[in-house]
């Protein structure tokens, strides 16, 4: 069966060897990061809708589970935000009485998380890691560029009460960008909004291949490692910092065939990320991640263009 809503599995430097779960289409989001590594968010919604049949999903996940793959997790993302879809509930609830050996995570920005039947929908799952990069409105929409209607304070109580809600483990994940969100009045900001959302753990991010615009660069090491400090001093919850910058190199294994048959294209011409999905056949999450461990071995070249950001291999 070739699949349309699943990808990988692949090796997730925060959830192991993870089966991931598409459910929306190509860039539809409450947000418009400026560092999205997938680019600009072409449809800014807030409306839950049922883009794809259930059945469709639950009949991939049926033939891909019942060769009882090996998984840490299956892992609801991909290119748009996953709560946007509105039977999501039923394709969690199918997993956990089909196939409960698995363990269920979401990823999510978490501006839906005000909705209580949306957070009934999610309790199953055993992870939730949702992001919090701001608590001032202007700073909030300077780095998410969020639809109109969206208030970061509303982001937060959502996540309180979905603590107060959900037993399974909360990752709250934070992206830094140098110069915006790392100043003393953001983090302090941050901190209160921690202390009422009481995740599990912090993972503090920074950005590892281009993002949505151009002038985000990633955050030093001395950077994050203030931003560790300051909040983990002024907090009890663990915080950790996630970004490509302060691991060791790249553990991701890309297929030689793969490879080659990425370098035979990027030789002959430049694309974008979504040009390659479509040229390999491969999920656009995949390719993602492939093409940023290639930036960081120095295979390919980045030029971001007005089409979006085009890759070229490097000789």
């Amino acid at each position: 069966m070739k699949y349309r809503h699943l990808f990988g599995p692949v090796n997730s430097r925060r959830l192991g060897f993870s089966l991931g779960v598409d459910v929306v289409p190509y860039k539809y989001c409450p947000l418009n990061c400026v560092y999205c590594e997938v680019q600009r968010t072409t449809h800014l919604t807030l409306r839950r809708e049922e883009f794809f049949p259930p059945e469709e999903i639950i009949a991939e996940l049926t033939d891909f589970l019942s060769g009882a793959p090996a998984l840490d997790y299956i892992t609801f993302s991909g290119t748009g935000e996953p709560t946007l879809y509105s039977a999501i509930g039923r394709i969690v609830s199918f997993i956990k009485a089909s196939f409960p050996q698995y363990k269920l995570a979401l990823l999510t920005n978490g501006v839906l998380l005000n909705d209580p039947e949306l957070r009934k929908e999610i309790l199953p799952c055993d992870l939730i890691l949702p992001s919090l990069d701001a608590c001032h409105q202007n700073v909030y929409k300077r780095i998410n560029r969020p639809h109109q209607e969206l208030k970061v304070a509303n982001l937060i109580r959502g996540l309180a009460a979905l603590r107060h809600e959900y037993d399974g483990a909360i990752w709250l994940e934070v992206f830094i960008i140098a110069g915006i969100n790392d100043t003393e009045a953001e983090l302090n900001c941050l901190v209160k909004a921690i202390s009422k959302i009481k995740p599990d753990r912090v993972q503090i991010n920074s950005l590892d291949r281009p993002g949505a615009e151009d002038w985000v660069k990633p955050a030093g090491v001395r950077v994050l490692g203030h931003v560790q400090r300051y909040l983990q001093e002024r907090t009890p919850f663990p915080v950790e910092i996630i970004a490509k910058v302060h691991t060791e190199a790249a553990e991701l294994e890309i297929p030689e065939d793969i490879e080659q048959g990425i370098a035979a294209t990027l030789a002959r011409r430049p694309c974008t990320a979504e040009d390659l999905a479509q040229i390999m056949g491969i999920h656009i999450n995949e390719v993602s991640k492939i093409l940023r461990q290639l930036h960081s071995e120095d295979k390919v070249w980045v030029k971001r263009e007005a089409r979006g950001v085009f890759y070229s291999w490097n000789h």
